[in-house]
C-alpha cells in the first residue's frame, strides 16, 4: 500500500488525544468518572484512534448504533509510547517477521496495530494511513489505571459539525487539527511498518 504510515494526532508536551465511540451509558459514566466504569467491558478489546476523521468515517459521525457518543481521551504520551512499543501488526509484514515469528508475537501481545486509509470529512480515502491501536487484558487495565489524563464528550460538537458538513458549511479549520506525532524508536517503526 502506498499510504504514508505515520501517526497523525493532536498532542502537546504531556498528552496525545485519541478518539472512541460508545453508547450513551458507557460514555456518560466515563465522562463523570474520568475513567471507564462498570458499563465498560474490561474483557473485550478496545480500539483507540488518533485520527478524528477516521473515527467519523467508522462511526458515520456518531450515527451508528452503540457509537452515538464520541469521546476524546487525552492520554499521557509516555503511556501511548508504551503501547506502540508493545504493538504487533494485525497482519504480518514480511520486513518485520517471518509468518511463524508473527504468529507467536501476535498470540503473546495485548496491543495490536492496524493501518487503514485515513479519510477526509466526506469519508473519502486520502493518501496517508490512520493508525488504530487495539488494547486488551492487562494493557487495558494499565491504561485505565494510569494512562488517562482527561476524557471529554465531543458528541454535541460532532452533531453540530455533521449538520454543517451535510449543508456544505463545514471547513476543515473548524475540526481538530492533527500533526505528525514523533515516533523516534527505529525498532517500533520497523515493527509497525512505518516509513523509514
Amino acid at each position: 500500500m502506498g499510504y504514508v504510515k505515520e501517526v497523525f494526532a493532536r498532542y502537546d508536551k504531556q498528552c496525545i488525544r485519541v478518539y472512541q465511540a460508545y453508547n450513551a451509558a458507557i460514555a456518560k459514566e466515563a465522562v463523570a468518572l474520568q475513567t471507564f466504569g462498570k458499563n465498560f467491558n474490561l474483557d473485550r478489546m478496545t480500539w483507540i484512534k488518533p485520527s478524528f476523521l477516521w473515527l467519523m468515517y467508522r462511526s458515520n459521525w456518531g450515527t451508528k448504533k452503540d457509537q452515538e457518543c464520541i469521546l476524546a481521551l487525552d492520554i499521557y504520551r509516555s503511556e501511548f509510547d508504551t503501547l506502540l512499543e508493545k504493538a504487533v501488526l494485525t497482519s504480518p509484514d514480511s520486513a518485520s517477521y517471518t509468518g511463524e515469528q508473527w504468529e507467536r508475537v501476535f498470540r503473546e501481545t495485548t496491543v495490536y496495530c492496524q493501518w487503514d486509509p485515513d479519510r477526509n470529512m466526506n469519508g473519502n480515502a486520502i493518501d496517508r494511513a490512520a493508525i488504530q491501536i487495539g488494547i486488551k487484558g492487562n494493557s487495558v487495565r494499565e491504561l485505565l489505571d494510569k494512562g488517562i489524563c482527561r476524557i471529554e464528550d465531543l458528541t454535541p460538537l460532532v452533531r453540530k459539525w455533521n449538520m454543517q458538513r451535510k449543508n456544505g458549511r463545514l471547513g476543515a479549520k473548524e475540526l481538530p487539527s492533527e500533526k505528525r506525532y514523533p515516533v523516534m524508536d527505529e525498532e517500533v517503526r520497523r515493527r509497525l511498518a512505518m516509513g523509514r
